[in-house]
């Protein structure tokens, strides 16, 4: 399957610039269970092609720190406050349901969700694990930091369930105008369907990954499969060997913090990933 994707790719690149199929450049496989199924990314740009990467870190020092919470302080100029209406305008949008649950349930899943796109579309994630930045790369971004979402929400019951459903419905948006503008205007609604499969697969896996029982290495075998990987084998190579540990270190970082992380912050969305730039800059420092 894959050595013919690898055919129809080569001959789309040769003619992509005359129709939409160039979406077809670059593949997202999963790993070889039930869900792995082909999905397709965005060619890379021009400056993109031909270029390896050096990292621009020293990853082997990177994500050790104890886990924090990621809670914003109140004094943050980051943080996103429910707007406080007084008078006339508070009773009108009352009786428009601007205060209901559901209401201030999704105005936080879309904070929560643009704190996801800070991390996952912004150049730092891909320097400092030195991956190119394709479709392919930033939707298996995006799946792994709404796996992390979930994750914590799953912990707070049915309010967390029913908040992971709002988000979910604000990230599939998101997904389907990514697709959109790579040029895939036909067969979208397969599309969709071949990506949420991969989705789930990707959670299901990253779940199965932190389990009490699972092996040492089995959440790097998982990132590698799902967002490194290209032909679907199940361990990493050796020159992506220390990325894909790091992006390990990280997500299990990540999933530490959250836990510490209250609710409320959570709900809202004022909290913010591990920043990038912070570990970059004092890597850079210690060597």
């Amino acid at each position: 399957m894959l050595q013919r994707w690898s055919k129809a790719i080569t001959h789309v690149s040769k003619i992509g610039s005359q129709s939409n199929l160039k979406f077809v450049n670059d593949v997202c496989s999963g790993t070889r269970h039930s869900y792995a199924k082909v999905a397709a990314a965005v060619a890379p740009t021009i400056e993109d092609k031909g270029i390896t990467r050096e990292p621009m870190v020293n990853l082997d020092k990177m994500f050790w720190s104890k886990p924090c919470s990621l809670a914003l302080a109140r004094d943050s100029p980051l943080r996103v406050e429910e707007p406080n209406y007084e008078g006339i305008k508070r009773f009108i949008l009352r009786l428009m349901m601007f205060y209901s649950k559901q209401s201030k349930s999704i105005r936080g899943a879309n904070v929560v969700y643009r704190r996801i796109i800070s991390q996952v579309d912004k150049p730092p994630i891909y320097e400092v694990f030195n991956l190119e930045k394709t479709f392919k790369t930033t939707f298996s971004l995006l799946v792994l930091h709404m796996w992390l979402c979930l994750r914590r929400l799953k912990q707070e019951g049915k309010e967390g369930v029913e908040f992971g459903q709002y988000l979910y419905e604000i990230y599939n948006h998101d997904v389907e105008l990514r697709v959109s503008k790579a040029g895939v205007n036909l067969l979208l609604t397969k599309w969709m369907k071949d990506l949420e499969k991969i989705f789930y697969g990707n959670i299901v896996a990253y779940d199965t990954a932190m389990l009490p029982e699972a092996k040492q290495g089995d959440l790097s075998n998982v990132i590698w499969k799902n967002i490194f990987s290209d032909d679907g084998t199940s361990t990493p190579d050796a020159a992506a060997l220390h990325s894909v540990q790091a992006m390990a270190r990280y997500a299990r970082l990540q999933t530490s913090c959250m836990s510490l992380t209250d609710i409320e912050a959570i709900l809202s969305g004022n909290f913010m990933f591990t920043s990038l730039k912070q570990e970059n800059k004092s890597t850079k420092g210690s060597q």
